[in-house]
């Protein structure tokens, strides 16, 4: 298996997604949203009523998915069966709206469009209302549907099933399905329902949660070896390439015939699981569809996730949201991808922006890191959500130094720096000042050591003129690299 892709490549790849297509069927659903204030007992029966103050419509089930894939700048194309009804019709309209092609939906006009009503006060569910009816596609719709698969299959990059147990995927549609997928060498994502997974075999990955993945093998699952175990099972039994196994506040495994990987969850504040795991399934099969292996693809998912089940109701993702996700401080794993060049930090830089979030910028060439850069960069951090650090080049230091500088490789110091948690983004420079960088990245506060005056900061200028501010950071009596290296080459016992 390729091994993890770098930061420069997961921001590619996201930028790909404008360029992929994703053929979704499945269970389409409406989910309405009614919210309003309960202030007293109905005199009819013992039951609170319900003042609505506000409704709302999105897609749920294969409609979440493709409205997600949307929102992260990919290409739907749907193919599903709706009924003759005001919530066919709204799927329809909202795909429409969305800039979707429905030119593979069908509608049936006896059929009964699934639709949830949620309705809540305070932020609180207080009764669900489902309609819908489960049956499977009658011969003439069936054949309809695979007709309208074939004509739109040499158009995808990549095919998911969304199987909501409604119909639209029983009775060996699937099966067919993924064996047209196979003949034309197409990668099949299926998000799976109910215990029985040969309805799904040949396909590349299904993709459960938890409890489902237990479901599917007869017994409960809590552990990684566990997780492993089941996983390796479906594979075996039904010829899958891989499982991705989804696990809440345990993130997600991806597990292969030979090899598996646990990724944390990066969720900070959970407020709603509702449509979670198709925010999954759709970030995962653009990831795919550009260019990255399922261990990097499910690391895309993962911070999706953490992104969605941080809004209220069934919810979309943007690239934006998720790049901000993808490269948020993560002391378990943000040094693993927090080196990077400036045309990455610059896009990085820009998406923190537009969530809404603050980015702070020092530099230096932090030789032999030392107290008093811990300080600078605590202090620094401590301006902003977000701080970038710039990295004198291993040349760059030599001419600011002298040619017994440095003491340890660009390489080693970026290294260091980025397992601090304080500092999100390292950028190795080569020029002598990092002007390039303040004048790419627009920080919005620069810090420097209090050593320096606001009028010999280099950049200053730039940032205050762009409405940002100056920081001089406080410094540490006595701690420098140059003293630390004096002390080293004393004799022992001198000062």
């Amino acid at each position: 298996m390729a091994a993890t892709r770098s930061p420069t490549d997961l921001l590619t790849a996201i930028d790909r997604f404008r360029e992929a297509k994703v053929l979704v069927v499945g269970d389409f659903i409406l989910d309405r949203f009614v919210r309003g204030v309960i202030e007293r007992i109905s005199p009819e029966a013992p039951i609170p009523v319900l003042h609505g103050r506000d409704e709302t419509f999105t897609l749920g089930g294969a409609g979440n998915v493709v409205s997600n894939i949307v929102s992260l700048g990919g290409s739907a194309l749907p193919v599903a069966a709706v009924g003759n009804d005001a919530a066919g019709r709204t799927i329809v309209a909202t795909l429409e709206n969305q800039g979707v092609d429905v030119s593979g939906i069908l509608t049936d006009p006896s059929r009964m469009t699934s639709s949830k009503s949620r309705f809540s006060a305070l932020n609180q569910q207080v009764l669900r209302f489902d309609e819908e009816e489960i049956r499977p596609l009658s011969g003439d719709h069936r054949q309809a549907i695979v007709e309208r698969f074939r004509r739109h299959l040499p158009l995808a990059d990549i095919v998911v099933l969304s199987d909501y147990g409604k119909g639209m995927l029983l009775d060996g549609v699937a099966a067919e399905l993924i064996s047209l997928c196979t003949a034309a060498g197409k990668r099949i994502v299926v998000d799976p329902k109910g215990h029985d997974y040969s309805r799904y075999a040949g396909a590349t990955v299904v993709s459960p949660n938890r409890k489902e993945l237990g479901e599917a093998v007869g017994r409960p699952i809590a552990s990684d070896e566990e997780v492993v175990e089941a996983a390796r099972q479906l594979i075996g039994a039904h010829g899958f390439d891989f499982v991705l196994a989804t696990r809440s506040e345990k993130g997600m495994s991806v597990v292969g015939r030979e090899d598996a990987r646990h990724i944390p969850t990066q969720a900070r504040e959970v407020f709603d699981v509702s449509g979670a795991g198709d925010t999954v399934v759709a970030s995962f099969a653009l990831s795919l569809a550009s260019g990255l292996d399922r261990q990097a693809a499910a690391i895309v998912a993962n911070a999706a996730a953490g992104v969605v089940v941080g809004k209220r109701g069934t919810a979309r993702v943007s690239s934006e949201e998720l790049v901000a996700a993808l490269f948020r401080s993560d002391t378990t794993s943000h040094s693993e991808r927090s080196v990077v060049d400036l045309d990455t930090a610059e896009q990085i830089a820009a998406a923190w922006r537009r969530e809404g979030l603050s980015v702070a910028f020092t530099n230096g060439c932090f030789d032999i890191l030392h107290a008093g850069h811990v300080s600078l960069i605590q202090q620094a951090r401590a301006t902003a959500d977000r701080l970038i650090l710039g990295l004198n080049s291993d040349a760059s230091v030599r001419r600011l130094k002298g040619e017994s500088r440095p003491l340890n490789t660009a390489r080693d110091r970026a290294f260091i720096l980025s397992a601090l948690a304080a500092v999100d983004l390292v950028v190795v420079f080569d020029e002598d000042t990092p002007l390039v960088l303040i004048e790419r990245l627009k920080p919005d506060v620069l810090v420097k050591g209090a050593d320096y005056t606001v009028e010999t900061v280099v950049g200053a200028d730039i940032v205050q003129a762009s409405g940002g501010r100056v920081v001089l950071a406080s410094l540490v009596e006595g701690k420098s690299t140059t003293g630390l290296i004096g002390k080293i080459s004393s004799p022992k016992g001198s000062n």
